[in-house]
């Protein structure tokens, strides 16, 4: 049965001995997968229904520390409970781990059995509702841009991270022959997400040495996120499983282009580009230019979801294909926003801001409310910038620092208004926790530069 697969499906692969297990996941504010390994005859037989976690699984940072200022849970109200209920729908086999399938959940109070607000997947889902009030669907595609290093996690980490080495020694960017080294990784990684079911249109050399890019197909916007957190998951899983390091960081040299998730998105009217007009500039209907106008206007409010820590505004550098700009353009990678298949039932606006440190859920439901902003105002999209948009000082500006970021998010009326003050706050305090954590540190390049000198 081609994935995912049903859950009657699973019980027979279960019966039949060729599944033992099941993880069971949710989905953290990091955008990685938690949970739970349950034997699979544990989980179809009353598993299925819920299981439970700690709720700091969704108060931590990368490090699994228990920051202070959260309001959903603390030392203080003792880290109860989250009910991890599964969704039969995801359920899929996970092919690079030998009998093994997956489901991922959705993330419920314990007391009361509702959503929890400030969870990924609600915290989109809540968008999306929004949307269908609107008789519309969001539809995206990101692309999952990594860096793949000659030697394994584990080396790396006892060397201190110091001498990374990537896999290859020249930019690669569409290289076959060099692309071709590196498929006992990539080759596995494409067939496996497929029989997964997730829809991958094809891998690719990035602009830089050992950078890749992963493309999936477009899906529906929550189906487009959990493609996207799995696929990142399988990386590192597969490389881990050849010897290899893949790594996500944004930027792990001042030296190296960083690594982007670009987000394409577009909305359905039923089976109709809502989107298209073809008798209009650009293919570009009322609908698509007013929603546009709201994501480009509204994207400082939401960098934080796009670039969510320190590192992630490392990339934004002139000539880097990263942008610096909130502008538009058609077909030009200097922008924030490119405008793509321009005139045709394809077209779509591609955010070129996020790193590949998003979490695709909050990434998407951020730009969905910006968007509908953008229709409820009947917003007026600006002209298309052109040329060098790194030189275009009359474009608005991406927040600069992951300090200014977490104010603009503070202070968004917008963002509150669409996902409600407790989740601003809660994510605002996830931002505030990352700058704390790097301004007590003293790094390498500050003991280097200043030891003697200073």
């Amino acid at each position: 049965m081609p994935a995912p697969w049903s859950f009657d499906y699973l019980k027979s692969r279960v019966e039949d001995g060729s599944i033992d297990t099941v993880l069971v996941c949710l989905v953290d504010m990091q955008g990685r997968l938690m949970g739970k390994r349950f034997h699979a005859a544990n989980f179809i037989d009353h598993a299925w229904e819920e299981t439970h976690c700690c709720n700091y699984l969704l108060a931590t940072d990368l490090e699994m520390a228990t920051p202070d200022g959260y309001k959903a849970t603390s030392w203080a109200a003792g880290y109860g409970d989250y009910v991890m209920k599964p969704d039969l729908t995801t359920i899929r086999p996970l092919p690079w781990l030998e009998g093994t399938a997956m489901v991922l959940c959705d993330i419920l109070d314990h007391h009361t059995h509702e959503p929890v607000p400030h969870s990924p997947r609600q915290v989109l889902k809540r968008q999306i509702a929004r949307l269908a009030e609107r008789g519309l669907t969001a539809m995206a595609a990101t692309e999952l841009e990594f860096f793949l290093f000659e030697k394994s996690y584990e080396e790396i980490r006892k060397s201190d991270y110091r001498d990374l080495e990537p896999i290859s020694g020249y930019n690669e960017d569409y290289h076959i022959l060099q692309t071709s080294k590196e498929e006992a990784v990539m080759r596995p990684l494409r067939n496996h997400l497929v029989a997964a079911g997730v829809p991958v249109e094809n891998t690719k050399g990035e602009a830089e040495t050992g950078q890749e890019e992963l493309n999936i197909r477009y899906a529906e916007a929550l189906l487009c996120a959990d493609h996207h957190t799995l696929a990142k998951h399988a990386t590192k899983e597969i490389a881990w499983s050849q010897g290899h390091a893949a790594s996500f960081l944004p930027k792990w040299s001042h030296a190296k282009v960083g690594s982007a998730s670009h987000v394409h998105l577009s909305l359905w009217r039923g089976e109709e580009p809502a989107f298209y007009d073809p008798e209009a500039a650009h293919g570009m209907s009322e609908t698509m230019r007013q929603f546009c106008a709201g994501m480009i206007a509204h994207a400082p409010d939401y960098t934080f979801f796009l670039a969510p820590y320190v590192n992630s505004y490392k990339r934004f550098m002139k000539g880097t294909f990263a942008p610096t700009r909130t502008v538009w353009s058609v077909d030009n990678r200097t922008a924030g926003f490119r405008l793509c298949g321009e005139g045709t039932k394809a077209v779509r606006m591609e955010c070129r801001i996020g790193g590949s440190d998003i979490n695709p859920y909050l990434a998407l439901a951020a730009m969905i409310a910006a968007g509908i902003k953008g229709l409820e105002d009947g917003m007026e999209l600006a002209p298309p910038a052109s040329g060098d948009v790194y030189e275009d000082v009359e474009g608005g500006e991406i927040p600069r620092t992951l300090r200014a970021a977490t104010e603009t998010l503070r202070n968004s009326a917008m963002l509150r208004e669409a996902m409600g003050d407790a989740v601003v706050d809660h994510y605002t305090r996830c931002a505030e926790w990352e700058q704390e954590e790097f301004d007590r540190v003293v790094t390498d390049w500050e003991i280097a530069r200043g030891f003697e000198r200073a």
